[in-house]
């Protein structure tokens, strides 16, 4: 009866000493973290249900909501790297104590994050057409006919999904993340449920999902304004303070947003080149890099929580002025973030095949799938922790230019240039396009490690 009490005293221990500081205790952060990690989890498992029912539609399908989701992602980053700069601010607010600028942050990311979407949206749907000749004009047609389908009903959404990202982005600054995550799974599940509906029940194939789309993402976006305005005690965000932009408060939002956002649009941008040297290969390649795609989200569930943890962890500490306690829990997430990686690994392995099989991928691009599984689940483990948790805490420390900077060039001088090279010129494909990327891994990895270590990253003021 003994040894349960010494192992749990121990493990107390444990997180006292690596996940507990004057600004913050492992308790607090496990209760930041499980919600997000559950949200992460859902939002993730559920991609993979949808990405699954899709390609019961047809190999085209499936490739044309994955040539689609590339852009879409370089659209909707804009504006979440914004939401990010709120939740940022938010969180140095909320460790300085001061309630009132909280509110007023809450409301000044909500509106803009807003306006952005709107203006996105509208840019998609205008342009869809040259946008999809210029990117994906190799495509066959009725890959490209869907994907035409699934662009202009993705941009329709654009403003629902924004509004609901920058209320939960407030709602973690301050540590509200349960009812971020009850927010994320109201749309997450209504899409997967009107999806099976549409896609399964009704055979409406990419039309289908885009209907459930824009149901899912506004019906997120109602309950997150009735919960801001009726339902939170702590925000106290009123619909006027929506309405009477504060440009301070939004300049201090931007001053983190717009170089994340300038970043995302970079390196998202990189992503859809890449995409279009995919494209060039076939649509069996494009097929393999969507359910390689699944398979890596499934891997970066854990990480990826910590990511989105650490920035508000990192944000109250600075908002106290407590850089020893940021530099600490800095790298306990990056220990934590590798073991969870191999962690993952090892759960994920034995039921490959089974997984894989609910893709209905054609024979031939399997074995293609399991090593560039492979390479990918080795990288992850060294590599994708300091490639991607250190710039969040240097972001959170109002870094952004720096991270930006990195991000950028990284992205363009080593995953597209070397994806290119081994990708398509030494005719390695797929698999070539994804060791490129792991490669960028390490390279940026190894340049924020060393910015983490200096002194730079903890002199800026947001707030």
């Amino acid at each position: 009866m003994l040894e349960p009490k010494v192992n749990v005293k121990q493990g107390r221990l444990f997180l006292d000493k690596y996940f507990s500081g004057e600004s913050i205790d492992y308790r607090q952060i496990i209760s930041l973290f499980l919600p997000i990690l559950v949200d992460q989890a859902f939002v993730v498992g559920l991609n993979v249900v949808n990405t699954a029912m899709i390609s019961s539609s047809g190999v085209a399908a499936i490739s044309a909501v994955n040539m689609i989701d590339s852009l879409n992602i370089f659209l909707i980053s804009v504006f979440i790297a914004v939401s990010t700069g709120g939740t940022v601010v938010v969180a140095q607010y909320k460790g300085s104590g001061n309630e009132l600028m909280v509110s007023k942050a809450a409301a000044g990311a909500v509106s803009s994050v807003s306006l952005m979407a709107f203006a996105i949206g509208l840019f998609g749907i205008v342009f869809h057409g040259p946008l999809l000749h210029l990117l994906f004009g190799a495509a066959s047609p009725e890959v490209m006919s869907n994907a035409r389908t699934y662009l202009i009903g993705s941009s329709l959404s654009y403003l629902g999904i924004a509004v609901m990202e920058a209320v939960c982005g407030a709602l973690r600054g301050i540590g509200r993340t349960r009812v971020s995550l009850v927010l994320s799974l109201i749309m997450n599940f209504s899409y997967v449920l009107l999806n099976f509906v549409f896609i399964n029940g009704l055979h409406m194939g990419v039309f289908g999902m885009t209907i459930a789309i824009n149901a899912s993402r506004y019906l997120a976006a109602v309950c997150s304004l009735i919960y801001m305005f009726r339902l939170d005690s702590s925000l106290r965000v009123k619909i006027r303070d929506l309405l009477a932009l504060n440009w301070t408060m939004i300049k201090r939002i931007m001053f983190i947003g717009l170089p994340f956002a300038a970043e995302q649009m970079f390196f998202n941008g990189g992503k859809i080149l890449t995409q279009i040297f995919i494209v060039s290969l076939g649509t069996y390649a494009i097929a393999t890099n969507a359910i390689s795609s699944s398979l890596a989200g499934v891997m970066q569930i854990p990480a990826n929580a910590l990511s989105l943890t650490l920035i508000t962890v990192v944000g109250q500490c600075m908002g106290s002025r407590n850089t020893k306690d940021a530099r600490k829990f800095v790298k306990s997430f990056l220990w934590l973030s590798s073991a969870s990686f191999a962690l993952m690994a090892l759960l994920i392995f034995p039921v490959f095949h089974p997984l894989v099989s609910l893709f209905h991928p054609p024979e031939e691009i399997v074995r293609d799938i399991f090593i560039v599984f492979l390479i990918n689940s080795i990288a992850q483990i060294p590599l994708w922790s300091v490639s991607f948790i250190t710039p969040s805490a240097l972001r959170a420390a109002g870094d952004s230019k720096f991270t930006s900077v990195v991000s950028m060039l990284s992205m363009w001088l080593f995953r597209v240039v070397l994806g290119y090279i081994l990708g398509i010129v030494l005719n390695m494909g797929i698999i070539g396009i994804w060791l490129a990327m792991n490669c960028e891994w390490g390279v940026r990895g190894f340049i924020f490690l060393r910015r983490f270590l200096g002194e730079k990253w903890v002199q800026h003021k947001v707030i």
